[in-house]
């Protein structure tokens, strides 16, 4: 290759680094821009987009660009391109949504790897952002109309799944686009379609937006027919084997290897071998029983682990009943492939994820995924969705692999398998996870190191300094290793497991279930608990909050949640309330004015004091409403939409139940138009044969409607009338409007931005706003516009087809905004974790505006200091790239919208951040994230079992509160450790400097091997087992989060064991040499005294140790009853080794007198004064 070709390929890679850093700062610069979160504006980043465009790429100059990136910049795109302003009635796109609008169909014709990423999304996905039918009305501008063309023309032409526009536009707005493609198709220029990597085949996607005639189409299959068997190896090349991924197996014997290589279980053993070779055997068999134990322990949590990647793998199906070339057979199911139809059969497993495309009755069981134990009906129709996932639950179009047909039959056409599938996802996700060792683990592999590093430091010394006095060396070898043995602490593994066991006790006790030991532990050292908002910080029910009626009256609920129809009513609100910073129209609250210059008022549920502006809404809330509440074993209960729940409440609190309507008032319905998230309305239709028991004449119909605010204005010409208190009427005669004064008025633009601005300020306080509409239709009624040919081919007598009951030419009522509100406990649950330094991040698929109310309700961000807060969207997240992740500040305290890929990214940035993360999570889509986490906490209730498996933790009661409650119980199991390692160390510490002191100056030692066993029996197993149940110090939950890469001892720690070790030993050398120099005490007396004074001092140690930095006068004698009895019990063990005759000659030991016992009450106040010092020291230390 030339020189000059070398350096005109190095020029274009280098102009390609260049542009991608260039978009890479522009995408990062999309973030948060909208709410000014960056110094430049909207217009200036799309811009910089532009020249890009303009500059570097228009023409095929670099049509390859990196993946991820274009990725990101997608996103952005779509993001920013959807802002619309303007009030209800009067939306339009922002100039910088055309903008971004533009630039997303230029980098569309120009990159490749933009195409891939749009060839990514569902139709729902672009039909939210394109918006293309507000971008095609007439007084948009044609550049815009242009660019729209240009892009469908681009979609319906390159991506197979897009290749009916209608799909991509609202349906009554058909027409408008319609009219605009054929104005511009001639005009635009029609790029043709550059090559994209591999087969132009749809992508695996649940398609629960398209119509089955669409998707049989899109994978050029048939339902009777299915694929021709000739195509099938060139998808399974193209899509892969339907297979799950396998998990890496781990033998029984490799599991219990894993536990033996811990290094503390190291040092154990190599201990156990020491002593071994030493004669003695009591100690050897101690420290086996000890390795034996935590072997059991650790290998029933791995094996627990294990468990969840068992239940997945055991989810495969090994059979699928398919169509191929006409004829039904029985295929191995890795052979499935996209497109192919798959017979579903009651008792069947679905062998793979699919649209289902033919139903008779069809149910499925999909526990698996939702953790829903009833069977879930299945139908044909496609479901329109505003957000970027929809949930597993509500998918009734699709059924998922590894679920159950429950009943009837159907068929479906296969859309997604193996890893693509929703079981493949996150199988894939789990396996992929590292095992990683828990803070605990780590920190005392540290604290082994060095204890390993002492040890052999001392036998050295010891054998060099009895060498240099010339003493037996294979003597002071053993004398070395029996020192270096003293160092282990061989109780901590026994302790510390036994330790965390109680701590899981006590945790169950409190609902929460701890799967795996060290999770306990683990809990307590978390910086950052990420959490659900939907029943985990709220009470997972809506409750209807505020009710605002077109006669500018503003009504609030209690006990909004509540299902006892007993409970709560309805609070009238004067004016101040409610127009404290809106201009009301002319003619408001005249029928309320009695309560204008009180504070708010309790409405009766009586329907003759009922203002009948309000028993009309109610009446509304109620019978366009298909939930109920029930009595199930003494509690009442939700049953339908949790929505429409909430509305039934609202009624309910007005003393109206459905029966009330439908029994009393005579009330029939005859029909139903149902939700969609198109249209966002609803509608019913009832029918009042009899009206003269409600003061009217004559028969007639209700047509009763709701649905976003928004939709339900366009639907209405007209809005309920203000009716005087000094006016006569019934109840109903404002919903019937014969009399004179009770006639709507007809909807004005006055009229529209007094209800567009209650609507936002309902959506500013995060509350869910649906609009409520209602209009009467008599028997008599004529069609207010002429019947069309197709009209007239209808049986226009049945409702269906009934143009009087259609959507339009409604008078409208009122808002209503429900809301989920928050569990009473949370609040004070997050003030505790802000003042023990948790962050609390809210993550929920919620609204922004809604997420960020409820976050500011209960603290997690503090509205006085809008610095330090964050709300961010998901798809805002994905934006970002790693370093801008990294960048964040602060990093963002709530997000709305988000995916489950979404949460797997929060806890990895998390994570990288140095943060300790708990993660909580319900749905099977969870557990990637859950397993991810330092601590993986599932709910108990609500939670699928794959999560479970992969969680640490479970809560039983799915409350936020719990978990606060756990990582106080995790703390307190951390300090009890620390508390055992600091006393422990101490003790063994003061015989190491004792034994090594009398080695250095050539004296005699003053314990036999069999003394220092006894002490090692009575001095360290009860009292160390005392204070791993010693109760929580009272600031446990007001210190900051421990770091999480420190090590188990920090230097206060190591100085105050050093400085106790220090006192214990020289007040026992003292007392010890004084015995033999000045006393000349025989050896045996002055061992004995230098037994007991070290031997109390350590017992006594044990109520210094039960806290490090309080004073050892505040800390309740009595508040650990066990050690009372473990000191006392080896106090008297002492006092038995001491006097009693034949016991004392076994151990070597004499009486102690009674002069011996005030040396050592001396030495006991020696050791109190200079751990107090101590302690005062290390107070000023940690409050600095």
């Amino acid at each position: 290759m030339s020189r000059s070709s070398t350096i005109e390929i190095q020029s274009i890679i280098d102009g390609k680094a260049s542009i991608e850093h260039q978009i890479d700062i522009h995408v990062n610069d999309l973030f948060g821009i909208k709410e000014n979160r960056q110094a430049l504006s909207l217009e200036n980043v799309l811009a910089g987009l532009q020249y890009v465009v303009d500059y570097r790429l228009r023409g095929g100059r670099l049509p390859n660009l990196d993946f991820e990136l274009m990725k990101r910049l997608c996103e952005g795109l779509l993001l920013n391109m959807s802002y619309m302003e303007g009030g209800l009635l009067k939306r339009k796109m922002t100039p910088e949504a055309n903008r971004a609008f533009i630039l997303f169909g230029e980098f569309m014709e120009e990159v490749e790897e933009f195409r891939l990423a749009v060839r990514e999304k569902n139709v729902s996905s672009l039909y939210h952002a394109l918006k293309l039918h507000r971008r095609c009305r007439k007084d948009v501008d044609p550049t815009v109309k242009q660019s729209a063309v240009a892009i469908i023309y681009m979609l319906t032409n390159w991506f197979p799944q897009f290749s009916d526009w209608h799909e991509l536009v609202k349906n009554e707005e058909h027409g408008d686009v319609e009219k605009v493609i054929k104005e511009y198709t001639n005009v635009i220029k029609k790029p043709k379609m550059p090559p994209l990597k591999g087969v132009a085949l749809p992508p695996p996607s649940l398609y629960f937006d398209r119509d089955v005639t669409r998707v049989l189409k899109m994978f050029r299959t048939s339902l009777t027919e299915g694929l021709p068997k000739s195509e099938i190896p060139l998808l399974l090349d193209h899509y892969g084997p339907n297979q799950l991924p396998k998990p890496p197996k781990t033998s029984i014997f490799s599991m219990i290897l894993n536990q033996l290589k811990d290094f503390m279980v190291l040092i154990l053993i190599a201990a156990t071998i020491v002593t071994a070779a030493l004669s003695d055997f009591k100690d050897m068999g101690v420290l086996l029983f000890v390795i034996v134990l935590n072997t059991i322990i650790g290998f029933t949590q791995e094996y627990k682990a294990t468990k969840a990647l068992e239940a997945l793998q055991k989810l495969t199906v090994p059979k699928a009943q398919v169509v191929r070339d006409g004829q039904q057979m029985v295929i191995d199911s890795s052979q499935l492939v996209p497109g192919d139809i798959v017979v579903l059969e009651e008792g069947d497993a679905v062998p793979a994820d699919i649209r289902i495309v033919e139903s008779s009755h069809l149910e499925v069981i999909e526990s698996i995924l939702t953790g829903e134990s009833l069977p879930v009906s299945k139908d044909t129709k496609k479901i329109w969705t505003a957000t970027r996932h929809h949930p597993l639950g509500e998918c009734k179009g699709n059924a998922f692999m590894s679920t159950t047909i429950a009943r009837g039959r159907g068929k479906g056409v296969v859309v997604r398998t193996g890893n693509d599938t929703e079981i493949g996802k996150i199988s894939a996700a789990i396996t992929s996870v590292k095992q990683v060792k828990t803070p605990i683990q780590r920190k005392l592999a540290k604290l082994g190191k060095w204890l390993v590093l002492l040890a052999f430091v001392l036998c050295i010394l010891v054998v060099i300094i009895g060498v240099a006095y010339r003493h037996n060396a294979i003597k002071m070898v053993f004398i070395g290793l029996s020192l270096a043995v003293s160092v282990i602490p061989e109780g901590l593994v026994a302790v510390t497991t036994v330790t965390m066991a109680i701590g899981v006790r006590r945790m169950a006790k409190r609902s929460a279930i701890v799967r795996t030991l060290p999770a306990v532990e683990t809990l307590g050292s978390v910086t950052v608990i990420c959490s659900d908002k939907t029943g985990t910080l709220t009470e997972g029910k809506m409750g209807p909050i505020e009710l605002w009626i077109a006669n500018d009256s503003l009504y609030t609920f209690t006990e909004p949640t509540s299902m006892d129809p007993n409970d709560g009513g309805i609070l009238f609100l004067p004016s101040r309330y409610n127009r404290k910073n809106f201009e009301s129209h002319e003619d408001s609250i005249k029928s309320l004015q009695k309560f204008e210059n009180s504070g708010p008022q309790e409405i009766s549920k009586n329907l003759q004091n009922l203002p009948s502006h309000l028993m009309t809404a109610l009446m509304i809330s109620n019978l366009c409403n298909n939930s109920s509440v029930i009595k199930e074993k003494g509690e009442w209960k939700g049953v339908g939409d949790p929505t429409e729940v909430g509305l039934l409440l609202a009624a309910q609190k007005g003393g109206f139940s459905k029966n009330y309507w439908e029994k009393d008032c005579g009330f029939t319905k005859i029909h139903e138009k149902a939700f969609d998230s198109e249209r966002k309305l609803m509608s019913v239709v009832y029918e009042i044969k009899d009206t003269t028991s409600l003061g009217h004449s004559k028969p007639a119909k209700l047509v009763l409607a709701k649905g976003a605010p928004e939709q339900l204005l366009r639907k209405c010409t007209r809005y309920l009338p203000n009716i005087a208190t000094t006016e006569t009427g019934l109840p109903f005669d404002i919903v019937f409007g014969e009399k004179e004064g009770f006639q709507p008025n007809e909807l004005s633009d006055k009229f529209v931005d007094i209800v567009s601005r209650q609507s936002s300020r309902m959506a500013s306080r995060g509350l869910r706003i649906l609009g409520l509409a209602f209009k009467r239709v008599y028997d008599d009624d004529t069609f207010s516009s002429p019947i069309s040919s197709h009209d007239s081919e209808k049986n226009l007598d049945t409702p269906t087809n009934n143009p009087l009951f259609d959507e339009t030419d409604l008078i409208f009522v009122g808002l209503i905004g429900l809301i989920d509100p928050p569990k009473k406990a949370v609040k004070e649950s997050i003030r505790k974790c802000k003042e023990a330094g948790i962050q609390v991040i809210m993550i929920t698929g919620d609204h922004i505006a809604t997420a960020t109310a409820i976050a500011k309700d209960i603290g997690i961000i503090d509205p006085g200091d809008p610095n330090k807060n964050l709300s961010i969207l998901g798809a805002e997240f994905d934006m970002l790239s790693e370093q801008a992740i990294k960048e964040l500040n602060p990093f963002p305290s709530v997000f709305a919208r988000v995916s489950p890929d979404n949460k797997l990214k929060i806890v990895q940035a998390l994570q990288n951040l140095g943060n300790s993360v708990a993660m909580t999570g319900d749905g099977v889509n969870d557990a990637p994230a859950i397993k991810a986490s330092d601590i993986g906490i599932a709910m108990g209730i609500n939670g699928t079992e794959i999560t479970k498996q992969a969680a640490d933790i479970v809560l039983a009661n799915d409350d936020f509160s719990t978990i606060v409650i756990a990582v106080e119980e995790g703390r307190q199991v951390f300090d009890n450790i620390l508390k055992f390692i600091v006393y422990l160390l101490s003790c063994n510490g003061a015989e190491i400097i004792l034994m090594f002191l009398c080695a250095i100056i050539n004296t005699e030692l003053p314990f036999t091997t069999i003394m220092i066993l006894f002490a090692n029996i009575i001095a360290d197993v009860p009292p160390a087992m005392s204070l791993g149940i010693e109760p929580a110090e009272g600031d446990i939950m007001r210190r900051k989060p421990r770091n999480p890469k420190s090590g188990v001892l920090n230097t206060y720690m190591t100085l105050i064991l050093l400085m106790q070790a220090a006192v214990m030993a020289l007040a026992t050398f003292g007392v010890y040499k004084i015995g033999l120099s000045i006393e000349n005490m025989d050896l045996i007396d002055a061992q004995s005294l230098a037994f007991a004074t070290l031997t109390t001092m350590q017992l006594f140690q044990g109520f210094l140790s039960r806290t490090l930095n309080e004073s050892f006068f505040k800390t309740p004698f009595f508040g650990n009853k066990w050690m009372i009895v473990g000191v006392f019990g080896s106090f008297a063990a002492l006092v038995i080794g001491i006097y009693i005759p034949g016991v004392n000659d076994w151990f070597s030991l004499k009486p102690v007198p009674i002069l011996g016992w005030a040396k050592i009450a001396i030495c006991l106040i020696l050791l109190i004064v200079f751990s107090e010092i101590g302690k005062v020291f290390g107070r000023r230390l940690r409050d600095k």
